[in-house]
């Protein structure tokens, strides 16, 4: 693994306009963030914790309102001619297999819309073939003139991640890719995903709310609450000793955890009206049960905000 990073978030912020001249929405609110060559990285969060527009603002789906984004040292430009070279290295896999293919387009055709768009001056077919086998569907010509609706939808995923690695790119941001499929095909495609940095060196942002998922698969995990990590480091680091109290909330639900789950009381706060000091501590069971006061912090907790979690990772917690 390479020292310096594939691609680097530094200091990015999101906003998003409010309703009626309302309060803006602030999505991502200041976030560091590292993705190594070679590298998963699990982003990890509940629903509306900024963890997708996150992601989108890393692909330059979404530009940033301040901070940068940064592609092998040099910041991203956003330019059309600048995107479309830098989503030619780094791609994206979405969460839903049948909403992302077109149910009117063969497999050959879904697979090699990339090179297309990109003016590939190759052998398309074998281009195609190539991205099928490698994404282990196999003989890849048995699937050329199949549609989306004759897939199972394991092998409906495995074309999507085909049509990402047909145009060889350097990093994939996957955002939830096993959340609609079965178990027992979960961890098929984690294994392919861990079978392609192997091969190819490939880096990969998993987008999750599951830290299951993230334990399986990642080399680093950062939690994300509210528009900020608030928790990040390697993932055996984080899942085996977690010092955020969110993080210990998430990892208190799964079955191996052996403890009584943490019920998290009431919902994430708006995003456009963050509350002051910890942006957990409405929430915060650490909090509620005294344990803060007995530790002397909760007035801090209640009023003295936290920095930006650097990216070197660590916690971005008065308790912890």
């Amino acid at each position: 693994m390479t020292t310096a990073p594939l691609l680097s978030a530094s200091g990015l912020h999101v906003t998003f306009p409010g309703r009626r001249g309302g309060p803006s929405a602030r999505a991502v609110d200041g976030v560091d963030l590292d993705i190594g060559a070679g590298e998963i990285v699990a982003l990890v969060g509940e629903s509306g914790c900024g963890k997708t527009t996150l992601a989108r603002s890393l692909l330059g789906l979404v530009a940033p309102t301040a901070g940068r984004v940064t592609f092998s040292g040099e910041p991203l430009s956003y330019s059309s001619r600048a995107l479309k070279s830098y989503r030619k290295r780094v791609q994206l896999v979405l969460q839903d297999p049948s909403g992302s293919l077109n149910p009117r387009h063969t497999v050959y055709d879904a697979v090699a819309e990339g090179l297309r768009i990109h003016g590939y001056t190759g052998d398309e077919r074998e281009a195609v073939a190539e991205a099928l086998s490698r994404a282990g569907l196999r003989p890849p010509e048995r699937f050329f003139l199949r549609y989306p609706h004759e897939l199972s939808g394991g092998q409906r995923q495995r074309v999507v991640i085909a049509g990402a690695l047909v145009l060889e790119p350097e990093l994939i941001v996957a955002d939830e890719p096993v959340a609609s499929l079965d178990a027992s095909v979960r961890g098929e495609i984690l294994a392919l995903l861990l079978r392609l940095r192997d091969e190819l060196g490939l880096s990969a942002l998993v987008v999750t709310h599951d830290l299951g998922l993230a334990w399986n698969i990642a080399d680093r995990v950062a939690v994300m609450y509210l528009g900020r990590i608030v928790e990040s480091g390697p993932v055996e680091e984080v899942l085996t000793s977690p010092q955020h109290p969110y993080t210990q909330a998430l990892l208190s639900v799964l079955p191996e955890s052996g403890g009584a789950p943490v019920i998290l009381t009431g919902e994430p706060p708006d995003p456009s009206r963050i509350p002051g000091g910890c942006r957990f501590h409405a929430r915060c069971q650490v909090l509620a049960s005294g344990e803060a006061d007995r530790a002397g912090v909760a007035d801090r907790c209640r009023t003295e905000g936290l920095p930006v979690l650097g990216r070197r990772g660590g916690v971005a917690c008065h308790w912890a």
